[in-house]
C-alpha cells in the first residue's frame, strides 16, 4: 500500500500480522522559485543541531523538512508515508521490522546515505548521557541489524503497532555514520536545504539542494530565511508590514489586524495541541494527591479558551489525548471549576489554604503569563494563593521547564496515543514533566502497545486518560488550535498537516510562492 493511515496500519496488522507501506506523499505541483522569509517563535540561544535537543518550533522546522530528513513522515493528510525509507514490513505482534532504504540519497557533503546512518543516528539517542525525548522510542530497539547497504532490520524488546509512525518524530534525524559531530556542528543533513548560515536563537538561512529525490514533490523555494522573532506583538507586526511571508502563533490581541489586511491570511486547523501547568509530583506539596485534585478544580477553564484562546481551542480535561486523536475518551466526567471542592480536598490533605508559586512565560506560549494570573484570580476562591513568577523567554525550557516545581508549558500532541503517552508519562522518560508514578498506567501503557484489538485498545486508552484526569500531575485546561498567519503571496496544496503548527512544522518544504 502506498500511504497508510493510523486506523488501516492497525487493522491490517489484525488481519494479516505483516504491515507495510511504500511511496511519497502525493502534492500538488508547486512553482520553483524565490526567498521565503519566516518569522518564529520558538528559538534560544542554545539551538544546535542536534536533533535530540530540538523542542520548539524554529529548531523543529529548520531541521525535519528542510535540513534533515527522518525515515518516515506524516503527510498533510495525516497518512504515513515514507520519507528516507520506502518500504517496511513487520512480523507477527508487530515486533521485528524490516524498512527497506531510499536509494541514490546523499548528505549535504556527499556521502551516500545507508544502512550505517541509520544505525548510528537511531543509536545517538541511546548514548551515555544522553537526554533525547526520543529516548524512550530508540529504547525500545534490542537490536539493528543491517541487511544489505540500503536495509535494516529492526527487532524491538516489545512488539509496537505505531513503531513507523514513531521514526517520523523530529528528534529522529538521520546523520552521516562516522561524521555526527561534524554534521550537528555544521548542520550536514540530506535535507532539501543545505546550510548557508545560523546564528543560534538568531536566525538561519538555507539554500535548495540541486538534483534532490524530492524534487518535483516538495521544496519548492530557491532559498529560506528563518527569523527567530520570540515577541508575539514583533512578529505579527513583521507580517503586517512584508517583513517575513509566514509567522506561527498568531497574537490574538492582534487578530483583527491581521483580518482587516487584504494581504495576509491566518490558516487555522484543529489538532492535539494543548497548554498545560505540570507540576512536579515528587516535590511538596505536589506529592498530595488531593492538592493536586484541588488545583484541578481550581481553575476556570472555559474563562481560559475564551479570553486566552479568544474562542480558537476547546476546553480539555487533565489528559493529553487531544480530539484529533483515534482513540480520545470524550466522554469522561470534566474536571470543572469548583472552588468549594477544591477547598474540601485541600481540607482532606490537612491544609486550611494552599500558597504555591507558578512560573510562566511567553515561550511556554502566547498569552501564557495571562492565563497564570486568570488561574491566580479564579484559585483565590478556593484559598489558593497562586504566586505567578514571570520567567525570562530566553532559557526557559532549559531552566524553568522540569526545573522550577509548577510552570506553564504546551505539547503539540502525537499522531499516536502511545507516542504522546510514551513522551511525557511513561516512567524514566526525559520529558516526563511531572515525575508522576502510576504502577496501572504504566502497566497499561505496555499492554496497549502491543494490542492490535482495537476495541481493546480503546478501552486501555480510555482507562489511561481517565487516570491521567484524575490522578496525574499535569493541570490542562484547553486544547489549542494551530493558528498561524501568511502573505496572500504563498500558497498550499489545499490540505494543510494538523500534527504540529504551521503545516505539521514542514511549510517550508510543502508551499510555494503564487
Amino acid at each position: 500500500m502506498t500511504n497508510i493511515s493510523r486506523r488501516g496500519l492497525l487493522r491490517t496488522g489484525t488481519a494479516a500480522g505483516v504491515l507495510a507501506a511504500t511511496g511519497f506523499p502525493l502534492m500538488a505541483q508547486g512553482k520553483r522559485g524565490g526567498k521565503l522569509r519566516l518569522g518564529l517563535a520558538g528559538a534560544n540561544t542554545s539551538d544546535s543541531w542536534d536533533g535530540r535537543t530540538h523542542s520548539d518550533t524554529f529548531m523543529v522546522m529548520c531541521g525535519f523538512g528542510c535540513v534533515f530528513d527522518c525515515l518516515t513522515e506524516i503527510n498533510a493528510k495525516g497518512e504515513l508515508v515514507g520519507e528516507l525509507a520506502t518500504n517496511w514490513e513487520a512480523g507477527a505482534e508487530a515486533k521485528t521490522w524490516t524498512f527497506d532504504l531510499r536509494p541514490g540519497v546523499t548528505f549535504h557533503n556527499g556521502k551516500a546515505f545507508g544502512a550505517d546512518d541509520v544505525i548510528e543516528s537511531l543509536n545517538m539517542h541511546v548514548a551515555e548521557g544522553s537526554k533525547s525525548a526520543a529516548q524512550p522510542i530508540v529504547d525500545n530497539i534490542a537490536e539493528m541489524k543491517k541487511t544489505g547497504d540500503l536495509q535494516i532490520q529492526i527487532t524491538l524488546k516489545n512488539g509496537n503497532a505505531d513503531f513507523p509512525f514513531l521514526l517520523s518524530d523530529y528528534h529522529l534525524l538521520m546523520y552521516p555514520a562516522g561524521q555526527i559531530e561534524e554534521a550537528i556542528a555544521k548542520g550536514i543533513g540530506t535535507g532539501m536545504y543545505r546550510v548557508e548560515a545560523f546564528d543560534p536563537g538568531v536566525r538561519f538561512v538555507g539554500k535548495r539542494v540541486d538534483s534532490h529525490y524530492k524534487d518535483g514533490k516538495a521544496g519548492w523555494f530557491d532559498e529560506v530565511e528563518v527569523i527567530a522573532i520570540n515577541d508575539s506583538s514583533a512578529r505579527m507586526s513583521a507580517l503586517l508590514t512584508n517583513q517575513i511571508d509566514a509567522a506561527n502563533r498568531v497574537d490574538f490581541k492582534t487578530e483583527s489586524l491581521i483580518k482587516a489586511n487584504p494581504m495576509v491570511n491566518i490558516f487555522e486547523v484543529t489538532g492535539n495541541q494543548h497548554f498545560t501547568f505540570p507540576m512536579l509530583t515528587n516535590v511538596d506539596p505536589f506529592t498530595n494527591l488531593k492538592v493536586r485534585q484541588a488545583l484541578k478544580h481550581a481553575v476556570n477553564r472555559q474563562e481560559l479558551v475564551d479570553k486566552i484562546l479568544m474562542g480558537h481551542g476547546a476546553v480539555a480535561n487533565d489528559h493529553p489525548i487531544g480530539p484529533a486523536n483515534q482513540y480520545y475518551a470524550a466522554d469522561l466526567e470534566q474536571n470543572s471549576y469548583d472552588p468549594d471542592k477544591a477547598k474540601a480536598l485541600l481540607k482532606e490533605a490537612g491544609m486550611d489554604g494552599l500558597a504555591v508559586d507558578l512560573s510562566a512565560s511567553s515561550a511556554a506560549y502566547a498569552g501564557a503569563v495571562d492565563a497564570a494570573q486568570l488561574y491566580q484570580a479564579s484559585a483565590k476562591a478556593a484559598g489558593i494563593d497562586i504566586n505567578v513568577v514571570q520567567e525570562p523567554a530566553d532559557g526557559y525550557w532549559s531552566n524553568v521547564w522540569i526545573k522550577k516545581p509548577w510552570c506553564a508549558s504546551y505539547w503539540s500532541g502525537r499522531a499516536t496515543e502511545d507516542w504522546m503517552f510514551s513522551s511525557a508519562y511513561e516512567t524514566g522518560v526525559p520529558w516526563n514533566d511531572t515525575k508522576w508514578e502510576n504502577e496501572r498506567f504504566q502497566s497499561l501503557l505496555i499492554q496497549a502497545r502491543t494490542e492490535l484489538d482495537s476495541s481493546k485498545r480503546r478501552d486501555m486508552y480510555t482507562e489511561m486518560q481517565m487516570l491521567c484526569s484524575k490522578e496525574g500531575g499535569s493541570v490542562i485546561p484547553m486544547y489549542a488550535n494551530f493558528v498561524d498567519a501568511h502573505s496572500t503571496k504563498l500558497t498550499n496544496s489545499g490540505t494543510i498537516g494538523n500534527t504540529f503548527q504551521m503545516d505539521g512544522s514542514r511549510l517550508i518544504e510543502r508551499w510555494w510562492f503564487a
